[in-house]
C-alpha cells in the first residue's frame, strides 16, 4: 500500500509538474484535478497488480475509481471538462498493464 501512495504521490507531482510548465492552462485547479487523475491511475494500477485481484475485480475497481473521478469533476467543474480525466486514467491504465503484459511475470511489482 505505501508503494501505491508512492506512485500515487509520484504521478501526481510529475503530470502537474509536465501539464504547468509546458502545457500552461488558465486553470491551475483543471492542472491539479488532472494530475490527480494521472496520478491515481498508477497508484490503482500499482496496489491492483497482484495475483489476489481477478481481472473482474481489477475492471470493476478502476470503473468505480472513473466514476469517482467523473462525479468529482461534475461537481468542481463541469461534465465536459471532467471527461478528459477518464482519458488520463484509462490511459495510464492500460499503459501499465501493457508493460507488465512484456515482462515474464506480467508484473511490475517486481
Amino acid at each position: 500500500m505505501k508503494k501505491a501512495l508512492l506512485y500515487f504521490l509520484l504521478g501526481t507531482v510529475l503530470s502537474f509538474l509536465i501539464n504547468y510548465f509546458f502545457y500552461s492552462s488558465e486553470n491551475i485547479g483543471l492542472d491539479i484535478y488532472y494530475a490527480v487523475a494521472f496520478g491515481l491511475a498508477w497508484g490503482i494500477a500499482y496496489y491492483l497488480d497482484t495475483p489476489e485481484f481477478t481481472l473482474a475485480k481489477k475492471m470493476g475497481l478502476s470503473f468505480v475509481a472513473m466514476g469517482i473521478l467523473v462525479l468529482v469533476g461534475t461537481l468542481i467543474f463541469n461534465l465536459e471538462l471532467a471527461i478528459p480525466s477518464i482519458l488520463k486514467f484509462s490511459t495510464v491504465f492500460v499503459a501499465y498493464y501493457l508493460i507488465a503484459s512484456f515482462r515474464a511475470n506480467k508484473t511490475l511489482r517486481n
